[in-house]
């Protein structure tokens, strides 16, 4: 049995064809930031001084090199965009002989390009964000590591190809949030986002179990032709087999119920917090369900739950960035509702996978830019997230103003603004879904485009208008604050993903070319039809939106802003404040039992285990002592016992005899 493609593609039904030209140069998509990654920690302090321009060049050569792999690719028949690079055996045994090797197609590269593409903007941004860190060469060095295991992810053509880049991911983001690990809250988040990835993580590993025993093979095209046959004969398989993937998706992709991790994800660096929140690590579970709509196409089950947890996530995250005054928290959050609207669009099944992917795309391009407008207000203010320090900074830093200020609009669905044309079709495609579903999931993706238009508009009013406050107060630190503009390295990033803020919506969209170029890997699109006129939930939603900004407005931009927390605030603000019981969810839910668990098991250690091998020791020690007595040197002694064992021998033998 063999892991590489060999089958029929899953949807067009055209057999994958081997890689020809740019496209046999697929390797050096990820071996390139790897060997970055490695130069740089292996090369140690001789690297500090050119480290980060070596790190960005191997991104931006990754990137360049998926450009001319995707040119190759668009230039072919719709039926042979799918090819597979082979590289080496990796498990070469009798009964499981696994392949290496690349799937290139519309799906993998597209996310090839967003994650080299914006992965090289937030290199270039670091230069300038991490200028004065002693440790600036390691950072470069995670950074290179992420992208390379990323993209093994993307690019993997099994399973486990997938599951290696998966943990691969598990392991930078690790390095990459706790990179100021001498503080105690970045190591405690690197910590909890590393062991709550873990409980997503075993979720997909048994589902890989599942596949290999169930089909005997763990790859893209082995599982997927064999998918129907298994449906047909055991479709609660199928339904087990697709939640176990969703519970590995929603580790790696901050959603109900593990979510908790994400928002404290940002004691990491602000470049890091780009890069994980905007388009890689949080985008990896919706590629997974992306990429197995084979499998979640046979079973209604599985999509349902999809979209459930997608409509819950996107509403939790609402919530939570309604009453947070960490700006990077606020972002962190609207990711979280973000990538909700994305699973729940996948999980609405065949026919509109492309919107979940579209709206990723444009997601990628204003939550980056928004995570480094954050950043960028932070390096002018001594560092300082509290939005209640900020105010009337639009024309202290003007392109940060400019650059966030199109952030926004996109992200809250402005007209025209690329979030306008990727969110507005899954509201659509929820209400199309019919009946109680379609109400429910349609209501919740509307009301949370109102509170994003709110949670949005406050963290907007709060940073850039209304009075400086911070002229009245001096940071943690004991300065004074002198907000000023970043430098260009910073600043040209952001203004190119502002470029995509406003026009990359338009673009994916127009023609619907994006669904098309999408259709091999997952399926045709089908454009949804809500029970009322499109138009109609297009102006509802512009409605909700028009509310939102309007209750920021009145809540916060025509009253002062308060330095210090109100406690007398209602229950709904302090569920937010709370992180909408995310922390107290996975305590009960993960923590205590494996607390308890751990206690049962090292008492059962101690008293059981321990005390059986204890206690033998000591039976043996005082059996032993005792025998020991009976040396005492004396030749009489022995001469009697010698006497005493004969008599017990001749007493036992005239026993027997007349027994």
């Amino acid at each position: 049995m063999t892991d590489m493609l060999t089958a029929t593609e899953p949807f067009s039904g055209s057999a994958a064809v081997a890689a020809t030209g740019t496209s046999s140069l697929a390797a050096l998509l990820i071996a390139l930031p790897l060997l970055g990654a490695a130069v740089l920690l292996i090369g140690g302090r001789r690297t500090d001084r050119t480290g980060h321009l070596l790190a960005i060049v191997m991104v931006v050569a990754s990137f360049v090199l998926g450009l001319l792999i995707f040119f190759e690719t668009v230039g072919r028949d719709a039926g042979a965009r799918t090819s597979d690079v082979d590289l080496f055996s990796w498990v070469p045994i009798e009964n499981f002989h696994l392949d290496l090797g690349l799937r290139l197609d519309p799906l993998s590269l597209t996310f090839v390009l967003l994650i080299t593409g914006v992965g090289a903007l937030i290199h270039i941004y670091s230069i300038g964000y991490m200028q004065h860190d002693a440790e600036r060469r390691k950072f470069f060095a995670y950074l290179n590591l992420f992208v390379a295991a990323m993209l093994l992810l993307v690019l993997g053509n099994s399973f486990v190809a997938l599951y290696a880049g998966w943990e691969g991911v598990g392991l930078a983001s690790y390095l990459l949030i706790g990179f100021w690990s001498d503080r105690p809250s970045a190591a405690t988040a690197a910590k909890k986002a590393f062991i709550m990835n873990r409980v997503g993580d075993v979720g997909l590993a048994l589902a890989i179990f599942l596949m290999f025993k169930e089909l005997g093979t763990t790859s893209f095209s082995g599982v997927f032709a064999g998918i129907g046959e298994l449906a047909d004969r055991s479709p609660a398989t199928v339904t087990v087999m697709a939640l176990l993937l969703l519970l590995g998706a929603c580790g790696k992709s901050g959603q109900v119920p593990l979510q908790a991790w994400l928002p404290d994800a940002m004691e990491g660096p602000t470049p890091v917090s780009a890069l994980i929140h905007a388009a890689t690590m949080v985008t990896a579970g919706v590629y997974l369900i992306a990429r197995c709509a084979p499998i979640y196409n046979l079973t209604e089950t599985g999509g349902l739950v999809v979209s459930i947890v997608g409509a819950v996530t996107l509403l939790v995250g609402c919530i939570g960035g309604c009453a947070k005054d960490d700006i990077k928290k606020v972002l962190a959050y609207s990711t979280v509702s973000q990538i909700g609207y994305m699973f729940l669009a996948v999980g609405l099944g065949a026919g509109v996978y492309a919107l979940a992917i579209l709206h990723l795309l444009t997601h990628g391009f204003f939550k980056a830019g928004l995570f480094l407008g954050a950043g960028s207000v932070m390096h002018g203010m001594n560092d300082d997230v509290d939005m209640r320090h900020y105010g009337g900074l639009a024309r202290k830093m003007p392109i940060t103003f400019v650059t966030f200020t199109l952030g926004y609009l996109a992200l809250i669905g402005f007209p025209f603004l690329s979030g306008f044309f990727s969110k507005d079709p899954i509201i659509e495609a929820a209400f199309s879904a019919g009946g109680t579903k379609g109400a429910l999931l349609g209501g919740a993706a509307l009301l949370g485009a109102g509170l994003t238009a709110f949670y949005m508009t406050r963290l907007m009013i709060m940073t850039f208008f209304g009075e400086p406050r911070w002229k009245q107060l001096t940071s943690a630190d004991g300065r004074e604050y002198h907000p000023h503009e970043s430098p260009s390295t910073m600043t040209f990033p952001m203004m190119v993903l502002a470029v995509g803020s406003v026009g990359a919506g338009a673009f994916l969209a127009g023609g619907e070319r994006l669904a098309n170029w999408l259709a091999p890997s997952v399926g045709e699109f089908h454009h949804p039809e809500p029970p009322i006129p499109a138009i109609a939930v297009t102006l509802i939603t512009m409605a909700f939106i028009a509310l939102g900004v309007l209750v920021a407005y009145l809540a916060v931009g025509r009253r002062p802003v308060e330095l210090a927390r109100r406690e007398d605030v209602s229950a709904v603000v302090r569920l937010a404040r709370a992180d909408v019981g995310g922390n107290a969810v996975n305590e009960t839910l993960f923590a205590r039992p494996g607390i308890w668990v751990t206690r049962t098991l090292v008492y059962l250690d101690a008293k059981a285990v321990d005390g059986a091998v204890n206690g033998l020791a000591a039976a043996l020690g005082g059996l032993s002592g005792r025998l020991r007595r009976t040396q005492t040197g004396f030749v009489r002694s022995y001469a009697l016992s010698m006497l005493g064992g004969t008599l017990l021998v001749v007493a036992a033998l005239i026993l027997v005899r007349f027994a």
